[in-house]
């Protein structure tokens, strides 16, 4: 039997300070993707079936690549947030859910990186 208090157990333990920060990213994330989606999905829609150079003059426009940009870097944050509570929340093993952790975050920066990359590669030529 021990004589410490829950309260003087929890006591230090603290908590990480970001809790509100990443609830508001994944709102703020959220409704962003809500009308990029929807842009997106229609702006692939409509390209459907047509040929390299018709593609080329879409991404001519600043307006589409900024938005494509905008839709890709918000869907991988949002990916990245959703995932790391996932992991934070079911990975009970404090070694093994690092690792997952700095794993997924590398994978997910790689491919946003890469695809944006790859937008800016095809609006501005090889």
């Amino acid at each position: 039997m021990s004589l410490i208090t829950p309260l003087k157990k929890a006591r230090g333990l603290g908590s990480a300070k970001d809790g509100t920060h990443h609830w508001w990213m994944q709102r703020v994330t959220a409704i962003a993707l809500a009308p990029l989606t929807l842009w997106a999905a229609f702006s692939v829609a409509s390209m459907a079936g047509e040929s390299y150079e018709v593609v080329l003059t879409y991404f001519a426009s600043p307006f589409n690549v900024a938005m494509f940009c905008l839709f890709l870097f918000a869907g991988f944050y949002h990916a990245s947030l959703g995932l790391q509570v996932v992991i934070e929340d079911y990975i009970h093993s404090e070694g093994l859910k690092l690792g997952v952790l700095i794993g997924t975050k590398f994978a997910l920066a790689l491919t946003g990186i890469m695809s944006i990359f790859a937008v800016l590669r095809t609006a501005f030529g090889s």
